[in-house]
């Protein structure tokens, strides 16, 4: 079930807050619970057992590690034990059929095997039950005693498919004591608003667009074609990923919870290392946290912190996906990150700042050519248009296509910025009187979700890029 649905909209949400106000607050996590494992069995029913079991292992894991931490070689083993579990679990879903396709490819052998579909979410929520793991291991959390509690944080629906990764910690005194208001309730329609918006308004319509050309050969792509589909595919998954996070935020305050934000306007990066500060900022965290730091992270030799980097950024361009195209799309970003750590970092800084974003851009689209791409050769297939190597500099399809989506784009460039926000905001403060801004501001909002509705209503076109990871 997408949040982006009309089942979504105007039955299950509405449900389940209805229960969720109504029951007495000692029930309220019980619901969310029971809401939670509905949403996810929507779509995949067989796959909730594999969730309940992830529970049920990580909570009596969780138990032990803290019942062994006077004896710390007995601790180490039981952490090791738990995460070695979790990324057998998470690998075999996720990569054995990649693993078994390179087998064949590269050794005179042919092992069939059934292709199973991955299970939604599945990343998400094991990267949820290792931090959980680990905090607990590191002493920055205690295990949770009530596995209610504790199945609510790991299949808790609002931020279950698409993030952000929520760590124990930060919401570990939420799920036994949070507060509901008005205000926070209101706040939270509006951040889901925005999100909708952006999903099923600007996302599904750019996504539209690169799927009609992704759909031609990439040799008979012109210059301008090639770089209208990777500019449409860039604001697909900007919109598609960040409204989906703006909607998990949302969803979390209508039900007491404050989730951190994922995106900031990475758009407006004026360096790759700023970039994955600003983009999903709840895995670049996890990794830091639990891969990065505990190699060594900056605080080592150049040679080891330049190998802790490409060791960090390999594995991000596997969690992503199982392909090569998303190994050497994490490859490629490691490769960058470190020469502007200590090559060229100071002399970027040095330069004028349209220039840093037209660095940025260019380094951040074609690395979106890797991530979109269904193989390598594609990939440089693409690439090699977009510098010339295709159908010419112009046709008529790309000038087709530029003329009639170019308030799309206006749009896009807008919503990549805070100056959406700021114009939603000047326009309320427009007026001085209170009960006027309120009006406005309700005006804007209640005119975003009619829009978005009827974008869901007329067009089928409404994928989800990251249920794919």
């Amino acid at each position: 079930m997408l949040f982006s649905s009309i089942t979504f909209l105007f039955l299950f949400l509405p449900v389940v807050l209805a229960v969720y106000y109504i029951v007495p607050y000692k029930a309220k996590n019980i619901v969310l619970l029971i809401a939670s494992l509905f949403f996810y069995a929507w779509g995949e029913p067989i796959y909730v057992i594999l969730m309940i079991l992830s529970i049920l292992f990580n909570y009596f894991c969780g138990r032990d590690i803290k019942f062994c931490e006077d004896d710390p070689r007995r601790a180490r083993l039981a952490v090791i034990f738990a995460v070695v579990v979790n990324l057998l679990i998470l690998g075999f879903f996720k990569y054995y059929g990649f693993l078994l396709d390179t087998l064949n490819a590269v050794l005179p052998v042919d092992i069939p095997y059934r292709e199973l579909p991955l299970p939604i979410g599945i990343s998400f929520y094991t990267f949820q039950a290792m931090s959980y793991i680990l905090d607990i291991y590191r002493k920055k959390a205690e295990p949770q005693k009530n596995i209610l509690y504790f199945a609510l944080y790991i299949s808790m629906f609002p931020q279950l498919i698409a993030g952000p990764i929520v760590r124990y910690a930060d919401i570990e005194e939420q799920l036994v004591k949070r507060r509901i208001s008005a205000a926070k309730i209101g706040l939270g329609v509006m951040y889901f608003v925005v999100g909708l918006a952006k999903k099923a308004v600007i996302a599904n319509s750019a996504g539209a667009v690169f799927e009609g050309i992704s759909e031609m050969p990439a040799g008979s792509l012109s210059v301008l074609t090639a770089w209208i589909g990777v500019f449409s595919y860039a604001f697909q998954i900007y919109f598609d990923f960040s409204g989906y996070s703006d909607m998990a935020v949302g969803l979390g305050k209508m039900f007491g919870f404050d989730f951190r934000k994922n995106f900031d306007y990475p758009y407006i990066s004026k360096s790759v290392t700023e970039f994955w500060r600003r983009w999903h900022i709840s895995l670049s965290t996890w990794f830091r946290e639990y891969v990065y730091i505990p190699l060594g992270g900056n605080r080592c030799s150049v040679a080891r912190n330049i190998f802790n980097l490409m060791a960090v950024w390999t594995l991000t361009g596997m969690w992503h996906g199982a392909a090569w195209n998303f190994i050497a799309w994490g490859v490629y970003y490691g490769v960058i990150l470190v020469m502007e750590k200590y090559v060229w970092g100071v002399s970027l800084e040095s330069l004028p700042g349209v220039v840093q974003h037209i660095y940025t851009g260019i380094i951040v689209l074609v690395g979106w050519v890797f991530f979109f791409s269904p193989s390598l050769g594609y990939a440089l297939r693409y690439l090699l248009a977009m510098i010339g190597g295709g159908a010419g500099i112009v046709d008529s399809s790309g000038i087709f296509l530029l003329t009639g989506h170019w308030l799309l784009y206006v749009l896009a460039i807008i919503g990549s910025s805070a100056l959406g926000l700021r114009i939603i905001k000047g326009a309320v403060k427009a007026f001085r009187n209170t009960a006027a801004q309120m009006t406005v501001a309700s005006v804007i909002y209640i005119g975003m979700f009619l829009i978005s509705v009827a974008f869901l209503v007329t067009d089928t076109f409404n994928p989800f890029l990251y249920f794919r990871f």
